[in-house]
């Protein structure tokens, strides 16, 4: 007596024997190695890693946002400054020059 195997369910596979059917036919995992708990526990442990590990670069992209701005700002209170006493300091030394001339012309007329 031959031996039948139960009828498949996608009709493509029925064609071929028993011996060649694949695996895929009953829920399995593909690889031994899948089921393998002391692999899926070591990538379970290397997930947890790199996902602190990406909450930590994260942060760190938040602070140096953070730094980036407020140094900007200050930057560019620096250089208003800048500006200020540049001005300031043009005024003063036409002010000092108009002084020196008037001194001079003094001078002359005494």
């Amino acid at each position: 007596m031959v031996e039948r195997a139960p009828p498949a369910r996608n009709t493509r596979l029925q064609a071929f024997p028993r011996v060649f059917r694949l695996t895929a036919l009953v829920a399995r995992h593909y690889s031994f190695r899948m089921t393998d708990t002391k692999n899926s526990a070591s990538l379970d442990i290397e997930f947890k890693r790199l996902e602190k590990r990406l909450e930590e670069l994260v942060a760190t992209v938040h602070r140096l946002k953070d730094e980036n701005r407020a140094l900007r700002a200050r930057h560019d209170t620096l250089a208003a400054e800048k500006t200020t006493v540049m001005n300031r300091s043009e005024q003063v030394r036409t002010r000092v020059e108009a002084m020196i001339g008037r001194l001079k012309a003094m001078e002359r007329t005494a």
